[in-house]
């Protein structure tokens, strides 16, 4: 396909796709699937070899959250049943990110819901990367606390933070059909300012809220413009007691072809699958590898991940390897351009699937009750699914969200 080898000999040198090629990856057929993949996949391999990056969150603040983001179960009036607490001391941190670092994870990501931080807690979160340092000094920190105050990037840079997420979400004319107590603007005025502070910038989507194509390619380009070293691409899971809880608008094959799309139009950046990857992508994880180059390793914010043994087995049997402690995630080219993420052993950026400001928390679900034998501790019991309706359709039979926690005594990401 002259369009597919044109998308690869732009990606290989680094030359953004025109926004009708962009549109085009999103068209194509379920025959052309494996081709998008394959082509994809030779762009992602020339910047990143077969490395799969290990990420990790730590949800220091839970619920209770005064901005009304829709995919949001810690939104505004959100009824979702899921666990609320406020924030975690730097020990409890600690400790909830040295079991995501035991299990391979090169980068911890604090995350907070709420608006922003006040100085207060921009305090303690430097404690907590002090304390997750001590114990860990090659560790990479990415800070997610939502919209922030001049003075508060530099502020998180001199306490060790490495990176900073706040994701664009959906493109900007969309913007406000998603979010009204804060703007699209305020956001692509975060992610420059954790730029200037010399932090690693961290921005990405949320596929699956009802937008169109034009709309997923407009936000990869505002993206690609505003040059993060890591691009997270988070799934959305509609949570119900949230007001998109009824848009099961995805399957396998379009998050494959919205992922293939991002690494045409970012080769060279840390894309990520984030929140919702194994409830709309289920089966297919290990082709999405062959796009992105970086994952989650076990839950997210309030909701469950796969199980972590499962993710390394799913990275070993297709035929990649976890990113050790000491390599370079970037390409040469973007690690020595001015500290970017993954720049050096205790750089990076830590993306998630949503937190602070409405960064994605809906999106962020792990797994489901039929997620497969033994991917949880009564995660699902195999060969109960019914029957197959077609692939070009959603499939709501196959998912029931786990809440993480909730109903039992579970630690935050235990």
């Amino acid at each position: 396909m002259d369009l597919l080898n044109t998308l690869v000999d732009k990606g290989l040198r680094r030359e953004q796709p025109t926004r009708e090629e962009a549109l085009a990856v999103l068209a194509t057929s379920d025959d052309e699937l494996l081709d998008v993949v394959a082509a994809a996949g030779k762009v992602r391999r020339h910047w990143f070899g077969r490395r799969v990056k290990l990420n990790y969150l730590v949800n220091l603040k839970s619920g209770l959250c005064p901005e009304d983001c829709s995919y949001c179960s810690q939104r505004l009036g959100s009824k979702a049943d899921i666990l609320k607490y406020t924030w975690l001391k730097p020990d409890e941190a600690s400790k909830a990110a040295a079991a995501g670092l035991a299990g391979g994870a090169k980068r911890v990501c604090l995350v907070a819901s709420g608006r922003g931080p006040t100085d207060r807690d921009v305090d303690r979160v430097s404690e907590t990367i002090k304390a997750i340092k001590e114990q860990n000094e090659d560790v990479e920190v990415c800070a997610c606390l939502g919209l922030l105050s001049d003075g508060q990037a530099e502020r998180l840079r001199e306490a060790g933070a490495d990176a900073y997420n706040h994701n664009l979400n959906t493109s900007e004319s969309t913007y406000g059909d998603i979010t009204t107590t804060h703007t699209y603007a305020d956001r692509v005025d975060t992610v420059q300012k954790a730029h200037a502070a010399g932090l690693s910038a961290c921005s990405g989507l949320i596929a699956g809220m009802g937008e169109s194509d034009e709309d997923l390619v407009d936000v990869v380009f505002s993206l690609r413009e505003l040059d993060p070293d890591s691009v997270p691409v988070n799934f959305l899971i509609p949570f119900e007691g949230t007001p998109l809880a009824k848009e099961w608008n995805l399957t396998p094959q379009r998050c494959l072809r919205i992922l293939a799309m991002v690494r045409f139009v970012c080769p060279d950046v840390e894309v990520r699958i984030a929140g919702g990857r194994e409830v709309h992508l289920r089966s297919m994880q290990p082709l999405a590898l062959h796009l992105a180059n970086s994952i989650f390793l076990g839950d997210y914010l309030t909701s469950e991940g796969q199980a972590g043994k499962a993710d390394l087995e799913m990275i070993a049997d297709a035929g990649f390897e976890v990113e050790g402690a000491g390599e370079v995630t970037l390409p040469e080219h973007r690690a020595h351009a001015g500290g970017g993420c993954g720049s050096h052993a205790d750089a990076g950026c830590g993306a998630h699937e949503g937190a602070g400001c409405g960064s994605h928390e809906g999106a962020g679900c792990g797994s489901h009750e039929g997620a497969g034998c033994g991917s949880h501790e009564g995660g699902g019991i195999c060969g109960t699914a019914a029957a197959a309706p077609s692939a070009a359709e959603p499939r709501t039979d196959l998912v029931a969200v786990r809440r993480r926690g909730a109903g039992t005594d579970l630690a935050p990401n235990a």
